[in-house]
């Protein structure tokens, strides 16, 4: 797959929102990212939607910042040429997308904390039927 100067490369975009998840985890701005890495907010954002590229060192600066190792930003990233199904793409894109918003991370982070299977059931009863509101 060829790639023009317009085109957003996959593993840029993945990059950009494992930046991005983890600046969240780390309830930190974008502009207080930017400024501990001696950049803009605008780049830090370019970075995260993966319109430009980040370099090895600023990479490695961000990883420094936010407390992960490198290998972090590329967890969950496939350029196999194996086969996917559509299903499995679809649930993988939407958890990836949901991990991307505020409230995403927020209820991620508190799900785990529900005691009881039959809580978080009705948890995600309520989630599915205010999903099919929609």
């Amino acid at each position: 797959m060829a790639f023009d100067d317009y085109d957003r490369h996959p593993i840029d975009v993945h990059v950009g929102g494992r930046i991005r998840m983890r600046r969240k985890f780390c309830e930190m701005s974008q502009t207080e990212l930017a400024e501990k890495i001696g950049l803009t907010f605008q780049q830090v954002q370019k970075y995260e939607t993966g319109a430009n590229r980040v370099s090895a060192s600023k990479l490695y600066q961000i990883s420094q910042t936010l407390r992960v190792p490198v290998t972090y930003f590329f967890t969950g990233y496939s350029d196999s040429e194996e086969p996917t199904d559509e299903a499995t793409l679809d649930s993988e894109r939407a958890v990836g997308a949901f991990l991307q918003t505020d409230e995403g991370i927020q209820l991620a982070e508190a799900f785990p904390r529900i005691s009881g299977m039959k809580k978080r059931r009705k948890l995600l009863d309520l989630v599915r039927s205010l999903a099919d509101d929609e």
